[in-house]
């Protein structure tokens, strides 16, 4: 009757059952749990996990199973609710330490089986699974210090390759640009034409003449101030974009809001101190000159007096070191990062390449400083908050650490190894740091607040609520009107949402509010197609053709249509998905997949119901 082949039968059958298998795992609810990873190489193995169980016992809140991850890197303890996982948690911050990061996490509760060929649960969002928000803050004072310190290094090079004269070169007052203190008025002048010609964003100004003490200024114009603004805001934002993917968070809402501000919100993340581990983190390398001996080193470390062209530093070990107050290559020059093992001597390295800025300075100090120390110096920033009458006060603090210091076998440029890692682990987490890029400029956290995942919860059953009670009515009204075809309308309706959840899934959409809204509109537009089927039979009935012609011709004139009106949903969905963020492109998503799930179950599925029913038979009227 209706020609329906066999293989469709197949298909139909092959894709509801992919829909079954890979919607199952969203009935399996997460899991209260508490993460505990290691601190700057901490060890995460069996002892702690004893160690951990013991603590549990004594707090009295015994967990329901402990789990070491195969790499060592973390130890995941799961507790059956929210209180215990609670109270749990202060119990193990107290009791480890500083060595060790707690952090309140949802572990996932799904089958080995069905992880095993990729069926996980949709990751949910901020405003179901609960998280942690940040309103950031860009530091641009540092953004200016930075800028107006390489000009004044590159002046200085400029001015000694074109054997001009001077006795100093100096950065004023935050703002204020740099001074140049020359020998002659002839010298100021072609300094000045010099640093016009190569540096057009400075305006260069005569400053006041003493004896033989000719003074240039040079200042930054105010256009290139705000375009540094924007662009470091730009590099933060894009920097912590990777960073937080690199280390899996889901679906983080990173964007700049403000001129000097940046939103963060990260879903799944019950705990402050590990957002901030995660997002706050701005470690980076600097590569800097040796100066003087291990010895002078130590007489400046003991007597404070460190030479004018040298800083003192310490290594991880207490050892001073004074190293040159010039950087030969940052971690901003960095274009990738890897950890792994000397070849020599088995200890844990990154191996490191440089852009070409960064190679080119890189190759011109070493084959000028062949058996000479270089050092690397590892930088970590952190805020240290502060309750200082009644308000709080965030403070900066810059940790310096040289974890290397080796003489210059030979010249290198683009690629080479940082040695001197105690472990793997800090291998790995300073490499995949590096590969995150290091920030623009500093940033602060402002404001931070967590949405627990009770709100998670309350909002999760509401939209299952209007999910049920939608597609409820949608049944009872397709069923009523239709009689048969709406029942069969129905069942394809059942499995458009099974095949939606499905797909969803498998892509990795995180579930949001408005996604759960885009669901039930995709449900209430999926039966219009079955609506234009059924309108198409019952005319096809009343001009009098056969049951089974009118089945047959309702399907072939009806897809046209239906077709046409899906395209154009289709090309608004794309719209949203392509142009909007958040929470519109979430939207978006969930709409485009449910308008390709509704075109297969709507004509396809109901097409292979409807003749499963009625082919075969001779019929003399339809119940629609």
């Amino acid at each position: 009757m209706s020609d329906f082949p066999r293989w469709k039968y197949a298909l139909v059958v092959i894709v509801l059952l992919f829909g079954i298998v890979y919607a199952l795992p969203n009935v399996f609810p997460p899991q209260p749990a508490v993460q505990i990873s290691g601190n700057r190489g901490a060890a995460v193995d069996a002892a702690l996990k004893t160690k951990v169980e013991g603590m549990l016992a004594t707090a009295k809140v015994p967990a329901t199973s402990l789990e070491l991850d195969e790499k060592g890197t973390r130890l995941l303890a799961r507790f059956p609710s929210v209180d215990a996982q609670a109270k749990a948690s202060d119990a193990l911050r107290t009791g480890l330490g500083e060595n060790y990061t707690v952090a309140l996490n949802l572990a996932s509760t799904v089958p080995g089986w069905l992880r095993s060929i990729n069926a996980n649960s949709m990751p949910l969002g901020l405003d179901l699974q609960g998280g942690v928000h940040f309103l950031m803050e860009v530091d641009q004072n540092a953004v200016i210090d930075a800028q107006e310190t390489r000009y004044a290094d590159d002046i200085r090079s400029l001015l000694r390759d074109k054997n001009v004269s001077y006795d100093a070169v100096n950065r004023n007052a935050r703002g204020q640009g740099v001074s140049v203190v020359l020998r002659s008025d002839a010298d100021r002048q072609q300094a000045a034409t010099l640093i016009g010609t190569d540096y057009p964003d400075l305006a260069v100004n005569d400053g006041p003449t003493t004896g033989n003490r000719f003074i240039l200024n040079a200042t930054v114009k105010p256009a290139k101030l705000r375009e540094l603004a924007q662009s470091t805001i730009t590099q933060n934002v894009t920097t912590l974009r990777q960073r937080v993917n690199a280390l899996g968070v889901s679906e983080p809402l990173i964007q700049q809001q403000g001129p000097n501000q940046i939103i963060v919100d990260l879903a799944g993340v019950q705990d402050t101190a590990e957002a901030k581990k995660i997002i706050g983190a701005t470690a980076t390398l600097e590569y800097r000159a040796g100066l003087y001996t291990p010895q002078q080193a130590v007489d400046a470390a003991r007597s404070g007096s460190v030479p004018p062209d040298a800083k003192l530093y310490y290594g991880r070990d207490g050892r001073p070191y004074l190293l040159s107050k010039k950087v030969i290559a940052k971690g901003d020059e960095l274009t990738s990062a890897v950890s792994g093992r000397d070849q020599q001597n088995g200890t844990p390295n990154v191996s490191v390449s440089l852009n070409s800025a960064g190679a080119r300075k890189m190759q011109e100090f070493t084959n000028d400083n062949v058996g000479k120390p270089m050092a690397v110096l590892y930088i970590t920033r952190t805020v240290e908050t502060k309750t200082v009458d009644g308000k709080e006060i965030k403070t900066p603090k810059i940790t310096e650490e040289v974890i290397n210091y080796a003489n210059i076998s030979s010249p290198f440029g683009k690629q080479f190894s940082t040695n001197g890692l105690p472990n793997d682990q800090e291998a790995s987490e300073l490499a995949l740091l590096l590969r995150g890029g290091s920030l623009a400029a500093p940033v602060d956290i402002v404001s931070e607040s967590v949405i627990g995942p009770s709100l998670g919860a309350d909002n999760i059953d509401k939209g299952f609520k209007a999910v049920m009670l939608g597609l409820g009515l949608v049944l009872v009204a397709a069923a009523i009107y239709y009689k048969l075809f709406g029942l069969v309308a129905d069942i394809a309706l059942f499995f458009n949402l099974v095949l939606l959840v499905a797909v969803m899934s498998l892509v990795g959409v995180t579930l949001t509010m408005p996604g759960i809204a885009g669901i039930v509109l995709t449900l209430g537009m999926a039966i219009d197609a079955n609506v234009l089927i059924c309108e198409r039979i019952r005319e096809e009935l009343r001009n009098g053709s056969s049951p089974l012609a009118s089945i047959r011709t309702g399907y072939d004139k009806a897809w046209a249509t239906i077709l046409d009106a899906n395209v154009t949903h289709l090309l608004a969905a794309l719209g949203l998905m392509t142009m909007g963020s958040g929470p519109i492109k979430g939207f978006g998503v969930t709409l485009f997949i449910g308008i390709l799930t509704s075109m297969f179950t709507s004509v396809t599925v109901t097409h292979a119901i409807t003749a499963l029913i009625h082919g075969g038979r001779k019929l003399k009227t339809l119940s629609v």
